[in-house]
C-alpha cells in the first residue's frame, strides 16, 4: 500500500500536474488543448499525463487520431478520491489556476482540429509578429 501512496504523492507533487488535475475539473481535454493552456511540449504533456493515469487520477479515451483525458471517475486506488479532493480545495484560488481557466477559455473557444494542427499560435496570433525577437531587429 505505501508504494501505491508514494505514486500517487509524487504525482501530485509536480505543479505541472495540479495544473493539469485543475484543467480537468472542468471535464476531458485533449492533449493539444492542455498543451496550449500550459505552453510545454506535447512530448512533456504526455509524460505528466502518464503519471497522472498511473497513479490512477485520470482516465483517457481515444477519439480518432485525438486523446482526452478526464479526471478518474471511479477509484482505481485507496488514495484517488482523497488526492483528488485535496487538490481540488487546496488550490481554489491559487493565481496560476486562475490564469490558467483565462487562457482554457480561449482554448474552449478554437474547433480541437484548429488547435492541434495550429497550436498556442492561434490563441495568440499577433504575439510572434509584435515581439523584437522575431524577423527584423529592433
Amino acid at each position: 500500500m505505501i508504494e501505491t501512496f508514494e505514486t500517487v504523492a509524487k504525482a501530485v507533487a509536480d505543479p505541472s500536474r495540479v495544473r493539469i488535475l485543475k484543467l480537468l475539473e472542468g471535464g476531458e481535454l485533449c492533449v493539444c488543448q492542455i498543451t496550449a493552456v500550459l505552453d510545454l511540449a506535447a512530448a512533456t504533456v504526455s509524460k505528466h499525463l502518464a503519471a497522472l493515469k498511473t497513479a490512477g487520477l485520470v482516465q483517457q479515451r481515444r477519439d480518432g487520431k485525438w486523446i482526452y483525458y478526464r479526471l478518474a471517475e471511479r477509484d482505481f486506488n485507496a488514495y484517488t478520491r482523497a488526492f483528488l479532493d485535496l487538490v481540488a480545495k487546496a488550490m481554489a484560488d491559487d493565481p496560476t489556476v486562475a490564469a490558467d481557466r483565462a487562457i482554457l477559455a480561449r482554448v474552449n473557444s478554437v474547433a480541437v482540429q484548429t488547435l492541434c494542427d495550429q497550436g498556442r499560435a492561434v490563441l495568440f496570433p499577433n504575439v510572434l509578429a509584435a515581439s523584437p525577437c522575431y524577423g527584423e531587429s529592433p
